[in-house]
């Protein structure tokens, strides 16, 4: 065991002197490798024998070779040297893997009415970030890499992914402020997703209730729809996260939701454990969770 007369444990600086006189073989070569004067280090190793006791090093042939104590403490040293050097590997590569883009798609609704409104604040933790967010309908491949992560309104059937569901989300009937002159829901208007999309639980709904005669306005995005009820259209079910939000509309159907829909995050497998992806996906976790009750109430 390495003796030590001095109340205080050795300076780590000082045994990191030490490893590099052991690896230069002298004085001079020693204060070259660290950058500093030959007098320091001359200090520096002083410091550290008095604090132990004993001599480190002597000098044989012109070399400053270590002693039998200097070899047990070098090797320990060198061993400390390599884990703080792992260390700081470490950190550098998971703050350089916190660098660069993340892709996210997820429904229009989602997209433009909550995600890119949260986004400051991921900026904020994460600033070397840069997030891009593709408002889509349709699934994009993921296990192809066309995106990153995946804010779904259905759960995938297959694949090798990692799927989280993070909620619920409310849909209701919603109409204009100034009420149709038709009151009737078989007999009113409405609007809907292009047919592309009819196999949609809200566009089954409309179906199933109302039936899809009456649809006299069709589009593939959310806030077209939602505008085209403002402007007396016809009515729609939307989700209520874009109904409470949009200037012009009232909810017809009350306070209980017409339907629900659950939320997923999906991410393929092999980049969970991708840090930028992962930080990313534990905060979207985090944010949902926090705003639970806004997705699923319906004023």
């Amino acid at each position: 065991m390495l003796p030590c007369n001095s109340a205080s444990t050795p300076d780590w600086n000082d045994l990191r002197y030490a490893v590099v006189i052991a690896r230069c073989g002298s004085l001079a070569a020693a204060s070259r490798q660290l950058g500093v004067d030959q007098t320091t280090v001359a200090r520096r190793l002083r410091a550290l024998e008095a604090c132990l006791g004993t001599p480190l090093f002597e000098r044989l042939r012109g070399q400053l070779t270590p002693t039998p104590m200097g070899e047990e403490l070098l090797a320990r040293g060198q061993r400390m040297e390599a884990e703080v050097a792992a260390l700081c590997h470490l950190v550098t590569d998971r703050q350089a893997q916190l660098k660069g883009v993340v892709r996210i798609t997820a429904v229009d609704a989602l997209a433009a009415h909550y995600l890119a409104r949260q986004l400051a604040d991921l900026r904020s933790r994460y600033p070397e970030l840069v997030i891009e967010i593709i408002a889509s309908s349709k699934s994009l491949d993921l296990v192809r890499r066309e995106a990153d992560i995946a804010v779904r309104l259905a759960r995938p059937a297959d694949g090798d992914l990692v799927v989280r569901c993070l909620g619920r989300l409310a849909y209701g009937v919603y109409g204009p402020e100034k009420p149709l002159l038709c009151s009737s829901w078989q007999t009113a208007p409405w609007v809907g997703y292009e047919r592309a999309l009819d196999q949609l639980p809200e566009m089954c709904w409309l179906s199933e209730q109302v039936g899809q005669h009456n649809v006299t306005f069709r589009c593939n995005n959310i806030d077209a729809l939602a505008t085209g009820v403002a402007d007396g259209l016809g009515r729609g079910i939307l989700p209520c996260l874009v109904g409470s939000q949009h200037p012009g509309l009232r909810c017809l159907s009350g306070d209980q939701a017409v339907l629900s829909r659950e939320i997923w995050l999906v991410l393929p497998r092999e980049l969970r454990d991708v840090p930028r992806v992962r930080v990313v996906g534990d905060w979207l976790i985090e944010r949902f969770r926090r705003d639970e009750t806004r997705f699923s109430r319906t004023a």
